[in-house]
């Protein structure tokens, strides 16, 4: 993960897991993960040394073709900013989908939700979600409450480009970890 990313994750009022989001406590290390690092061998791309991968962020830190290897691809997947002027959807503030209150945060809206309709079982469209380039504007939850629970428990502007497709993000985030110190 990149730092900002990371530290997104691990704010003091609720550390979370960067993967599935889980609520983080207090635990014992991964030693078979720790292990599995000590003992797999791997290749740096830039000078083609085979070293451990715990050696590996160290050696790329160093190595000055690695670090050219990383800035080729990291030009390879950049793409230049769109200068058209479409519509762009509201993805900061939305309305309550139950009452008239308007311009809640992700965050707002389900704690408002939370609070003001935990027992209101109408069928209704997610705000969230229907602003989203997936979302389907006329998909009714049958459950609104559970999935604003498990859905929205972070806000996707922290971790999605919305301009940029799957493949090209999968391989920055995967450039942007390894030059991550």
């Amino acid at each position: 993960f990149c730092t900002p990313c990371l530290q997104e994750c691990l704010k003091p009022k609720k550390p979370v897991c960067g993967v599935c989001r889980s609520t983080l406590s207090p635990g014992s290390r991964a030693l078979d993960l720790e292990k599995q690092i000590e003992t797999t061998e791997t290749t740096c791309n830039g000078c083609h040394k085979k070293m451990y991968l715990s050696k590996m962020r160290s050696h790329a830190a160093s190595c000055s073709k690695y670090q050219n290897y990383i800035m080729e691809g990291v030009k390879a997947v950049t793409k230049e900013p769109l200068h058209n002027t479409r519509n762009f959807p509201n993805r900061f503030t939305f309305p309550c989908p139950y009452c008239s209150e308007k311009n809640f945060d992700q965050e707002g809206l389900v704690e408002h939700c939370k609070t003001l309709h935990s027992m209101d079982a109408k069928q209704v469209v997610c705000p969230i979600c229907a602003s989203m380039p997936w979302g389907d504007p006329n998909y009714r939850s049958a459950n609104f409450m559970e999935h604003l629970q498990r859905r929205h428990r972070f806000s996707y502007d922290t971790f999605v480009d919305y301009d940029a497709d799957e493949d090209d993000m999968m391989a920055q985030v995967l450039m942007r970890s390894l030059r991550d110190k």
